[in-house]
């Protein structure tokens, strides 16, 4: 029998410890309005008060479908504040999705903005569970407004301890593969990424001002942003919708000094700044989420002036697991060396069932273990243990480590293309095609072929105003790759379907390409 554990923790204090310490200090900006560290925990005590009333009690999973405004704050502690576990849904799921999450994570309710009620109340009323609304500028027949009940709660005093060891969040991963899984997150896992991204990681203060472009629904947004901004006692200035022209505005009118985004934000970012000279005061920025290509970190430090600074994680992560640490000089193209007391190692690739390490320079699986480790997928034991073997976290993502301890991603296990027995690493291919002058961004994936196995194509978007053809766009790859790795065909989209972090999904274009039969443009070997 193991020995009872009489620690308590919650990730609600991060909250309720900031507005006490620096109660006047602006937590968060919405469209001009500025919520204090004070209010933003009253009402949050408040909101707490009406789900009590409404019969939420601890352990119980509440769902949020909530864009970036300060009610997915408010939401997310109140949650947390009763012992509850947050489920926050991905706000661009249907009925039928929204449905999967509340059923599989068991949640007794789901708390809905206004906006995305028609997908939200469907979704809610075919799991069975009732919904409360948040921004609903009139009351809609069957749902009570949250809002309303809060006024007239009773708000809690405090929020209810809970053992580190509990779930505090369940995220949903983006189902490269399948269903998505329900990544159960922990107290303990939550509060010392924040702890630990702000004592050796990130250089953030109170005197900070933090862009809160990203989904707070999602890993990134949530712990790096909306808790870490929090612990540190800082100002959130929150965007409800990005688009490039407006998030550039809001950099500059609000003093922004910390920029955190995915590579799609930067690529945004740059082709907004063509139409202004007005540049943020940023001391410096942050891209995770997916790899970001080399020409789009030297162009942002020409526009910008500020420094790039990647990372790497994953929802199972919580998720930071490695960092170009911020006050040393990022190394470009690295996801950095692991943070404090994390440790990020490289393993053979195709043994499955346990944990071979491998040398310096050697390419294989990033694994990962240490205090950020998720608990295990929701109700999928095997999922688990295929995840989680001999404590080290799968990521299925290749990569090599050098002597310096830095890391360095080659791509997805299962994004690498097989073509006449050679592997090719698609992300080496898109970093020559996002260098072209008329390319804003490229994805590089295989498709199926009956004489090679595999054959490589690129999907690539071109920067407004460029004036270039397929033809020209392969050529320009042919002659900087060998002759095995550069596209036989290059389509040009308007856009790259992306999952909640930023990824492009390849699986989605591989479906479109394949289903239109064969695919090679030319003959050669």
């Amino acid at each position: 029998m193991t020995d009872p554990s009489y620690s308590t923790l919650s990730v609600a204090a991060i909250l309720k410890e900031s507005a006490e310490r620096t109660p006047d200090n602006v937590a968060l900006v919405v469209g001009g309005q500025e919520l204090t560290y004070a209010e933003l925990w009253s009402e949050t005590r408040s909101y707490a008060g009406a789900l009590l009333g409404q019969g939420v009690s601890e352990a119980d999973a509440v769902a949020i479908l909530i864009p970036n405004v300060a009610d997915f704050a408010r939401a997310y502690f109140a949650i947390l504040s009763i012992g509850g576990i947050v489920v926050p849904i991905h706000a661009l799921l249907k009925a039928d999705e929204i449905e999967y999450v509340l059923r599989d994570s068991g949640a007794t309710m789901l708390t809905c903005a206004a906006p995305l009620l028609a997908q939200g109340a469907k979704g809610a009323a075919q799991a069975g569970i009732p919904v409360l609304s948040v921004l609903a500028p009139e009351p809609v027949e069957g749902i009570l407004q949250l809002e309303k009940l809060a006024a007239e709660a009773e708000p809690i005093r405090t929020y209810t301890p809970r053992q580190p060891s509990d779930t505090a969040t369940i995220l949903y991963t983006s189902g490269t593969t399948g269903k998505p899984k329900g990544a159960m997150g922990s107290h303990f896992a939550l509060v010392e990424q924040t702890n630990t991204l702000l004592l050796t990681t990130f250089d953030m203060t109170a005197e900070d001002t933090v862009f809160g472009g990203l989904p707070l629904f999602h890993t990134f947004g949530q712990t790096c942003t909306l808790n870490t901004g929090l612990r540190a006692g800082a100002k959130i200035v929150l965007l409800p919708k990005f688009d490039g022209d407006s998030a550039l505005r809001l950099l500059i009118d609000s003093g922004c000094t910390i920029m955190m985004g995915v590579p799609t934000m930067y690529i945004a970012l740059l082709e907004a700044a063509k139409k202004t000279a007005e540049r943020p005061k940023l001391r410096y920025a942050v891209s995770g989420g997916a790899s970001l290509p080399l020409a789009v970190i030297e162009r942002f430090r020409a526009e910008f002036g500020v420094e790039i600074y990647e990372g790497y994680g994953l929802t199972e992560t919580s998720p930071v697991a490695s960092f170009n640490h911020v006050g040393r000089t990022p190394r470009a193209g690295s996801i950095g060396t692991p943070i404090w007391g994390v440790d990020v190692e490289i393993a053979r690739a195709e043994t499955e069932d346990s944990i071979e390490l491998l040398p310096i320079d050697e390419l294989g699986e990033i694994v990962i273990r240490g205090h950020n480790l998720m608990k295990g997928y929701l109700n999928l034991p095997e999922e688990s243990a295929k995840a989680i073997v001999d404590g080290w976290f799968r990521t299925g993502d290749l990569g090599t480590k050098d002597a310096d301890g830095y890391l360095w991603i080659v791509d997805r296990k299962k994004d690498m293309i097989l073509r006449n027995g050679y592997n090719v690493y698609p992300r080496e291919v898109e970093e020559v095609l996002v260098a072209h002058p008329a390319v804003s961004s490229a994805a590089v994936f295989g498709v199926a072929h009956e004489t090679h196995g595999q054959e490589i194509m690129a999907a690539v978007v071109l920067a407004p105003g460029a004036d270039v053809d397929t033809a020209a766009l392969a050529e320009y790859a042919k002659e900087k790759l060998a002759a095995y790795k550069y596209p036989r065909r290059v389509e040009i989209v308007e856009t790259l379907p992306l999952g909640p972090s930023g990824k492009v999904l390849k699986r989605e274009l591989v479906a479109i390409y394949e289903a239109e039969g064969e695919v090679a443009v030319s003959s050669q070997p």
